[in-house]
């Protein structure tokens, strides 16, 4: 009997990483990136999903300078570079919040609705929530 690699058997996990905090409030958004980019070199099945507060992440034209802060926003658009092609976006949190899909940094954004977006994010197989 030939031995099987063990490796070769196990299923790829599909990994989400869940914003749901504003951009600048605290370290989340760029912790959440940062985590993103790390499991994209790794060549992991990773999804980002943007609700609540988060959605103003994927807003264009923001200015971290005024603030006095790092702008890691600028950093979305790498995402394609690691095969990050899978960003879902609560279409009610948009609508709560007066926002159009048309005003995302990022062109790939998949706007879903509630229903949805949560049985988009249980397909995954662990849950990062930021």
């Amino acid at each position: 009997m030939t031995p099987v690699n063990e490796v070769d058997n196990q299923e790829q996990k599909m990994v989400a990483i869940l914003n749901s905090k504003a951009p600048f409030s605290s370290t989340n958004g760029k912790d959440a990136l940062d985590l993103a980019l790390i499991f994209g070199s790794y060549e992991q099945v990773t999804s980002l999903f943007f609700q609540g507060d988060g959605v103003w992440q994927l807003i264009d034209n923001q200015d971290a300078t005024l603030i006095q802060s790092k702008d890691y926003l600028k950093t979305f658009p790498a995402l394609e570079f690691y095969d990050i092609d899978n960003i879902y976006l609560c279409q009610h949190s948009l609508n709560e919040r007066g926002l159009t899909d048309s005003q995302f940094t990022i062109d790939n954004v998949i706007v879903l609705n509630k229903l949805k977006f949560s049985e988009r994010l249980h397909q995954h197989n662990v849950l990062f929530r930021f």
